[in-house]
């Protein structure tokens, strides 16, 4: 079984099967994705980290898959009722759902109508006026009359014949999936409002009379869709394309598909309009039902598949975003009424001082705020100002503008930061543990300022959900998104690797085989001594275990350690190879490290052995050149307009600068400095035609951008990234029709309305 597995992943992801079984059988050791990824590429062929998380999702759901296997077999098999034909079809579902239409028979099931009239005795009746519609139905049904079972004339025979039949038709596996895949490509969702709808229905009002193709609903609209049936605003329906229109004078494309599964044709025999009303009655009350079900059921499951994604991939650039690195850093939590928070921390992110200023209404104490931020900036060397997002954001940059317009030898530069998250964190067991005697509002000052350090080492903290880069995060699967993006989490922070010697307990739980308790365990060890001289010295730690240090050191660093490729990502077990270069060459391993002209005249065959082949050495060459690189981008911070700080501030065909905060499927949201984000639809991002926003930009990007159309009533902003003008993207984009009437701004905010989330 577990090479039919293996072969099944394999043709999934389009890889050769002796990779997915090397992979299959690392993960089953208990290493981890990073780990595969990195360090046993031989193994693997080369299979990197995205195709190493599709085989692991795969993998889960073909194991679990045949673990349902087995269930319904056995039980089909306790009936007496598993014939061999069965049991192969049942070997050969590549779906579940295919697995529970074969199951369906069988299921133990209430008492239905159908059972009932199989009690009556009218099985007979139904199969036979199936197999000879030239019998009369009235006639012959006389013959199966039961008093006792309330079958008193031919209308209530007829009438359980039809329920036998159809239910028979609803269970029919084969028959399921050729309507569920004809419904899928031709079926239309239909959404309509209710009446008695409550008082939030205003934002669905995109959805009240609504109808698209069900499988080319974006994920964003599926879940709006859906959405506003839970709240019971919306009302909706699976309708067929020929179903539209009533009343009909033929059959529709359904009632002909199941006419043709049971050999039907349009016949004028006595029995053949008695089968056709079977036949539509089945189609509307029984199957239309189902399906209907089925497809809503799958409609969302690709939904929230694809916010999923969306989500993880923003939480990646977000993780990954450029780390200004060691500067001594002022965090500001700005606010009004509580005034705006103070943090300085050293270059290492240790805190030094906290403090509150008052600098805006109602206290308004302006020049001494100026005052108590120079003092802080001179005695501290702060060079960074990092200002958070929030309310009085602007005011609050313009006070530090000020404050360096008055004292020009501070040097300062100041940085707009995202406080997505940051109230979460300050309230935390994590931030309570790790400032016990800090006020909760001080305590996001701290982490603002952390975060233009190293954005991955400070977001860790929080809770992935609760950092705001996704779509309709609240209508997934809350299981299956915390699992996402625990993986990407553990992906960023293994791609840049963690400093063993600074690291908090947050970052190292992320390290490849580390736990929460290791993690402790780990920094504790550290605290009661002088800190990491070497990678082995892990090996003192309790519990950390052989297994565990394979996992981990690779991604662990030592900078300035007692050895110098500690500080590489450069394997433990590989130091060998490492060494057998430098003795080819005649020097020491130092000496190696960072000499690119020496290393890239090394040839990597020359030094594999049976354990480490051309990747591996490879790789080793690499780092050697750069080691410990980070492979995030150069730090780069917006600078928002002078004089636009509100939504009133804005005019159309203003060109600002802005950070982008989110990315979904319909365009960009971007931060231009107003306290309120503005969206960049796709069809606005670029020149040409755009299939994918993540084509063009992501979260942390600085662009520039052109406001089409300001909407102070409802708060909304429709942005271009198109700078000189409504070029062919807008015409190629899926508005164009509209455009031609409404004008490109007009069409721009539409779109807006109809992709914001309710």
């Amino acid at each position: 079984m577990a090479q039919s597995v293996a072969q099944r992943i394999a043709a999934e992801l389009q890889v050769d099967p002796r990779q997915v079984a090397a992979a299959i059988g690392l993960l089953d050791a208990g290493a981890t994705v990073p780990f595969i990824a990195r360090y046993r590429k031989e193994a693997t062929a080369g299979l990197d980290d995205n195709h190493l998380r599709e085989l692991e999702k795969q993998l889960s759901y073909q194991r679990s898959m045949d673990e349902r296997r087995e269930v319904i077999l056995k039980a089909i098999g306790a009936q007496g009722k598993l014939t061999a034909e069965l049991a192969n079809a049942i070997q050969q579902a590549d779906s579940k759902t295919c697995l529970e239409d074969l199951y369906l028979p069988f299921k133990k099931k209430r008492r239905t109508k159908g059972e009932i009239a199989r009690a009556a005795g009218l099985a007979p009746l139904a199969q036979e006026l199936l197999a000879d519609p030239s019998q009369n139905p009235e006639i012959r049904a006389t013959h199966y009359l039961n008093p006792a079972q309330g079958i008193t004339d031919p209308a209530s025979a007829l009438e359980g014949a039809r329920f036998i039949l159809a239910e028979r038709l609803a269970e029919d596996a084969a028959l399921l999936h050729r309507l569920r895949e004809h419904a899928w490509q031709h079926g239309l969702l239909v959404s309509e409002g209710v009446k008695s709808a409550p008082e939030n229905a205003a934002k669905f009002s995109d959805y009240v009379h609504y109808r698209e193709a069900i499988r080319k609903i974006p994920s964003h609209r599926a879940l709006a869709l859906l959405r506003g049936r839970r709240e019971r605003v919306l009302s909706l329906r699976l309708v067929m394309p020929d179903e539209l229109d009533e009343p009909r004078s033929s059959a529709s494309a359904g009632e002909r598909m199941v006419a043709a599964h049971l050999g039907l044709g349009q016949g004028s025999r006595p029995g053949d309009r008695w089968l056709a009303d079977m036949v539509r009655f089945t189609w509307r009350v029984k199957l239309l039902t189902r399906l209907e079900t089925d497809l809503f059921a799958r409609l969302k499951a690709a939904a929230e598949s694809e916010a999923i994604r969306v989500f993880g991939c923003n939480l990646r650039d977000l993780l990954l975003a450029a780390p200004a690195g060691a500067h001594v850093v002022l965090g500001i939590d700005p606010g009004l009424r509580t005034g705006c928070k103070l943090a300085v921390v050293d270059a290492t992110g240790k805190l030094l001082i906290t403090t509150t200023i008052y600098p805006h209404a109602p206290k308004h104490h302006w020049d001494e705020a100026i005052a108590s931020l120079a003092a802080l900036a001179q005695k501290y060397q702060v060079t960074l100002v990092a200002i958070g997002n929030g309310t009085a954001s602007r005011e609050t940059q313009k006070l530090v503008g000020d404050l360096s317009r008055a004292h020009p030898g501070l040097g300062l530069t100041d940085v707009m930061v995202s406080e997505a998250g940051a109230s979460v964190y300050s309230a935390s067991q994590r931030a309570a543990d790790e400032f016990p005697d800090l006020d909760v509002s001080l305590r996001g000052a701290v982490s603002i300022a952390r975060r233009v350090q190293d954005p991955l080492a400070e977001l860790v903290k929080i809770e992935p959900r609760s950092i705001g880069v996704g779509q309709y995060q609240h209508d997934v699967g809350q299981a299956e998104l915390a699992s996402a993006l625990d993986t990407v989490v553990e992906d960023c922070v293994n791609a840049v690797g963690v400093d063993l010697n600074t690291a908090s307990a947050a970052l190292l739980t992320h390290v490849s085989g580390l736990s929460p308790a290791l993690a402790e365990r780990v920094i504790a060890y550290r605290d009661n001594g002088q800190g990491f001289r070497r990678r082995d010295e892990l090996k003192a730690v309790s519990r950390f275990g052989a297994k565990t240090y394979e996992q981990a050191a690779g991604f662990l660093r030592i900078r300035d350690g007692e050895q110098p490729l500690d500080a590489s990502a450069v394997h433990p077990e590989a130091y060998a190879v490492v060494e057998r270069i430098a003795t080819a060459r005649g020097c020491p391993i130092a000496a190696l490290i960072g000499n690119v002209d020496l290393l890239r005249t090394i040839n990597p065959a020359d030094f594999t052995d049976e354990r480490f082949g051309i990747p591996t050495v490879t790789d080793i060459l690499r780092e050697l050149e750069k080691p410990g690189r980070d492979p995030r981008p150069e730090f780069r911070s917006a600078h928002f307009r002078e004089g636009v700080e509100t939504l009133g501030d804005l005019v159309t065909g203003m060109i600002l600068e802005g950070v982008v905060t989110n990315v979904t499927n319909f365009g960009a949201f971007v931060d231009i400095g107003v306290h309120q984000d503005g969206l960049v639809h796709i069809s606005a991002m670029a020149e040409h035609f755009v299939r994918d926003p993540r084509e063009v930009t992501k979260p942390g990007d600085v662009v520039k951008v052109r406001v089409i159309e300001v909407d102070l009533a409802r708060k909304r902003i429709a942005l271009s990234m198109r700078l000189t003008g409504d070029g062919p993207g807008m015409a190629r984009g899926k508005h164009n029709s509209r455009e031609k009437e409404r004008g490109p701004a007009t069409a721009m905010a539409a779109a807006f309305r109809k992709h914001q989330q309710p």
